[in-house]
């Protein structure tokens, strides 16, 4: 069977001196993703010399609000310095979709149609850019413009994966080209 990765997490800072490191969650499914003994594939920011392709979860704990890990590889302050800014990935097959029905992988939603709430169409989605506070689809309009559209209910108020497509409320200059009223 086929599988893809899918993104559960970046580490952040170092907590402590023992390689403890905090993690900025990006998963549903933390206990089931951060598990001990759980490995995660390792992608390195562009630069970055960190050495570790995986890393193995020996423990997680939550400290208040934040996801607190240790990884066998990273022993010390500074290993787990050298790990900031990793995003750790999981293998799930690729026909495996969230429980959460409001919730989607990033490869179910490139290719989508993007269309506004009256069926017109407005692009394709060809990405999906993880921020802080919510997380902006990426669309290729009809001209070849890159318009971002943040993925919150208000703006994208269907997903239908099986019908392929988006429906954007779209604003003027979101994603369609607002034109000057004279």
């Amino acid at each position: 069977m086929e599988s893809i990765e899918v993104l559960v997490g970046r580490i952040g800072k170092p907590h402590g001196v023992r390689g403890d490191v905090t993690v900025d969650v990006r998963t549903d499914e933390p206990e089931r993703r951060f598990a001990a003994g759980a490995v995660l594939q390792a992608r390195a920011p562009q630069g970055s010399a960190f050495p570790h392709r995986t890393l193995t979860v020996a423990r997680a704990r939550w400290h208040q609000t934040v996801l607190l890990a240790t990884f066998e590889e990273l022993t010390d302050r500074t290993t787990a310095e050298s790990a900031r800014g990793v995003l750790l990935h999981v293998a799930v097959p690729a026909d495996e979709s969230p429980e959460d029905p409001d919730e989607f992988y990033d490869h179910q939603l490139v290719g989508l149609a993007a269309e506004d709430l009256e069926g017109r169409p407005l692009g394709e989605v060809t990405g999906l850019l993880h921020g802080g506070a919510q997380d902006i689809l990426t669309i290729r309009t009809p001209d070849g413009r890159e318009a971002l559209v943040p993925f919150v209910k208000a703006l994208v108020p269907e997903v239908d994966v099986a019908g392929g497509r988006v429906v954007i409320a779209d604003r003027p200059g979101l994603v369609a080209v607002a034109l000057d009223e004279d």
